[in-house]
This record gives structure tokens, sequence and C-alpha cells, in this order.
């Protein structure tokens, strides 16, 4: 089973949100959609389902590897470098 091997070198305590939903779709005039929190500096970002996946997109820019989900009730974690959920 593949494992993670990033998240031993996250921030800690975890960096807070910078913002509430995504700008980038915001400013682009779309709906985010699921939002998800860079566990690297705090960025809020919406998922793959978005028209614009600014997650992937702050990733690819990055480099910061593990983000969260930002959304109610829920607590999982996924890293881009090896795939797999943390």
């Amino acid at each position: 089973m593949k494992q993670c091997t990033h998240a031993d070198a996250l921030p800690q305590p975890e960096p807070a949100p910078r913002s509430d939903t995504c700008l980038e779709c915001l400013a682009a005039g779309t709906n985010p959609v699921h939002l998800r929190l860079c566990l690297g500096c705090g960025h809020v970002g919406c998922c793959d389902s978005s028209p614009l996946r600014h997650g992937t997109e702050h990733f690819e820019e990055t480099g910061h590897p593990i983000m969260r989900t930002f959304e109610p009730g829920e607590s999982w974690r996924w890293c881009f470098v090896d795939h797999v959920l943390v």
C-alpha cells in the first residue's frame, strides 16, 4: 500500500485559511465546487469538479503537496505528489 511521504513536513499548527471560499473562482465569475485547504500555506481553492480546478492549480504552481477538504463535516486529506489519502 502506497503511503504519503510528505505529511511529516507539514507546518504545525495547521495554517489558517486565507479566505472562506475560492477567490480565483470569484474573480473568474464561476462557482466553486467542494473547497480545499492547502496545508502548506492556507490557500483555499476549488476541487477538480469545479470548472477551473484552482486547488490543483495551486499545487502545480507552488508544489505544496497536501490539502484537506474545507467542507463542513469532512476531514480527509490528499497528497497530490503520492496520489494517496493521508
